[in-house]
C-alpha cells in the first residue's frame, strides 16, 4: 500500500508560513539531495485547494531540471469544496472535500509510489483523524520567527512516534514521525 507523507518546513519556534522568506539560505546540497530522493520516490501530490492554487501559479512555469520536471509530471490530487481550475497545472484530479477519507483510501490502495503532501493543515489533520496519514516529515530550520501560522492547530491531536532524524550541514534537521493510533 502506498504511504502518504506530509513534508513541512517549520521554524525552530514552530511556524510554517512564508518559507520562501526564511528557508532558502539553508538549501544545502545534502538537504536538496534528500528532498529530491523523497520527491522522486512519490508519484502523486495531495494538496488542499489553497495550496494547490498557489503552487499552480508558479510550478507550471518551472522546468528543465529533473526535480521540477518530476513535480510537474506528478498527478496532483486537490481536496476542495469549491471549484478548482484543473487546467492550471496538469494532471490534476479534484477530490470533493466531503469525500476525503473514501477517495484517499482508494488512492492509497492503487498501484504506484508514495503520495506527498506539501504543508501541514486541515488536510493533514483530516487524514490523520481517519488513519490515512503515514508520516510527518518536519524540516526544522534554524530560524526564530516569533509569530505566524503554527505547525499544528488545536485540533491536531494524535499520538506519534519518532521514526528517524536526518541532520544536514546547513543546520536543518528533518524529524520523521509516524502516527501511533
Amino acid at each position: 500500500m502506498r504511504k502518504i507523507i506530509a513534508s513541512t518546513y517549520a521554524t525552530l519556534d514552530g511556524f510554517i508560513d512564508n518559507p520562501h522568506e526564511w528557508s532558502l539560505q539553508y538549501n544545502s546540497e545534502d538537504a536538496m539531495g534528500y528532498a529530491f530522493a523523497m520527491t522522486t520516490g512519490c508519484d502523486a501530490l495531495l494538496l488542499g485547494r489553497v495550496t494547490y492554487e498557489g503552487m499552480a501559479q508558479a510550478w507550471p512555469n518551472m522546468g528543465g531540471n529533473p526535480y521540477a520536471d518530476h513535480v510537474n509530471a506528478m498527478t496532483k490530487y486537490v481536496v476542495a469544496s469549491q471549484p478548482v481550475d484543473t487546467t492550471a497545472w496538469n494532471p490534476t484530479v479534484v477530490i470533493p472535500g466531503g469525500e476525503l477519507a473514501d477517495q484517499v483510501a482508494k488512492i492509497k490502495e492503487q498501484d504506484g509510489q508514495d503520495i506527498l503532501i506539501w504543508g501541514n493543515g486541515r488536510l493533514t489533520d483530516g487524514l490523520a483523524a481517519h488513519g490515512l496519514l503515514d508520516e510527518y516529515r518536519v524540516w526544522i530550520y534554524p530560524v526564530l520567527k516569533g509569530r505566524g501560522e503554527p505547525l499544528f492547530r488545536p485540533d491536531s491531536v494524535i499520538g506519534i512516534e519518532l521514526a528517524d532524524t536526518t541532520t544536514f550541514t546547513s543546520g536543518v534537521v528533518v524529524h520523521t514521525y509516524r502516527p501511533t493510533a
